[in-house]
């Protein structure tokens, strides 16, 4: 039996799987297998069939280029991988998962072969995007791939690959049961809801406020489209900071909730996916402010917790902040990166 062929010319070296790219015919399946895995390693975060739907409209990552499922004798589909990647941008992200029956193969290695050699071409076909003599045209393919520090398997399968891990992150969690902080903001700002008419100037705001941010890239409107018509976005417990006098964006807190982790977790939450505030703002307590609304719009929904991710070396203070506001590390999670070179 001979490699399957898939996208682009990239095979996966997994012969007793039938390999091919993602089709729309395919998403119940793959939402199937991440569920499998996920009843198995518990992550804090998966992706469902609604979110697996939005990836098959990227135009920027089209998936018959940059996905992979593996099907068994059955039709059954044990494995995925993809990868994510802005034109211009100095590395990819990779995902991917394997059905608990099926590890211990080499199937994950495989995978991960597989991402590798596509962020190569990623990279030849944006060079040629881009222009060869700009610095994208000439930079080393680097690969990027998130975990949580629970899964060991998936951190020696890293290890092996000649990955290191670049930064750690920290989930976060404030119980809403105990008493709410009230943080009253300057007379000359003004809180109000997330609504779709704030949304490209809360994108540009976001833009501006994580420019300087580790592995932060910005949002154009398909990235952001994502996060704020994803399926587990609720703009009604989001808000924005507006300066009265000019109707700026200072700041924002873009909330989501995962209905199903109260079953899988045994606890409901509200998650803070995005909390920025603008540079010429900061320093005027509207994080603050912004994640005592939130407490308090999630309380009001009936949640547990209220909870978000900081990257442990966050340059703002982020850390100390939430510390401050009675929240308290959980889980952690770790970015591992790789330089790739040519293939042989």
């Amino acid at each position: 039996m001979t490699r399957s062929e898939v996208a682009d010319g990239c095979t996966v070296d997994f012969p007793l799987l039938r390999w091919k790219s993602a089709g729309n015919g395919d998403v119940q399946a793959w939402a199937a297998l991440i569920a499998r895995t996920a009843a198995v390693e518990k992550p804090v975060w998966f992706e469902h069939q609604p979110e697996l739907e939005q990836i098959m409209e990227s135009r920027k990552n089209p998936p018959e280029h940059n996905t992979v499922l593996g099907f068994d004798p059955d039709g059954v589909v044990r494995a995925y991988a993809r990868i994510t990647k802005n034109t211009d941008s100095e590395k990819a992200y990779g995902f991917g998962c394997v059905d608990p029956q099926w590890q211990r193969r080499g199937v994950g290695s495989a995978l991960l072969e597989w991402l590798e050699a596509r962020t190569r071409q990623r990279f030849a076909e944006d060079a040629g995007a881009v222009g060869e003599g700009t610095q994208n045209g000439t930079a080393t393919p680097r690969l990027r791939i998130h975990n949580e520090q629970q899964h060991q398997h998936q951190a020696a399968l890293f290890t092996s690959h000649g990955y290191e891990v670049v930064r750690y992150f920290n989930e976060m969690h404030r119980p809403l049961a105990a008493p709410l902080p009230d943080v009253v903001l300057d007379p000359g700002l003004e809180l109000v809801t997330m609504g779709p008419e704030l949304s490209e100037a809360v994108r540009l705001a976001h833009n501006e406020a994580f420019r300087d941010h580790w592995g932060s890239e910005p949002k154009d409107e398909e990235s952001w489209g994502f996060i704020v018509n994803d399926p587990q976005a609720r703009p009604d417990l989001s808000a924005v900071v507006l300066e009265r006098s000019t109707g700026t964006v200072a700041g924002y807190q873009l909330a989501a909730h995962d209905a199903e982790s109260a079953v899988t977790r045994g606890f409901s939450e509200g998650y803070t996916d995005l909390l920025g505030v603008r540079r010429e703002f900061r320093g005027r307590g509207i994080a603050s402010a912004l994640l005592a609304d939130a407490m308090r719009r999630f309380a009001a929904e009936g949640f547990d917790v209220a909870s978000l991710d900081v990257d442990s070396e966050n340059p703002t203070g982020a850390l100390a902040l939430y510390l401050k506001m009675g929240y308290k590390p959980v889980n952690q999670s770790l970015a591992w990166h790789k330089a790739l070179g040519q293939p042989a």
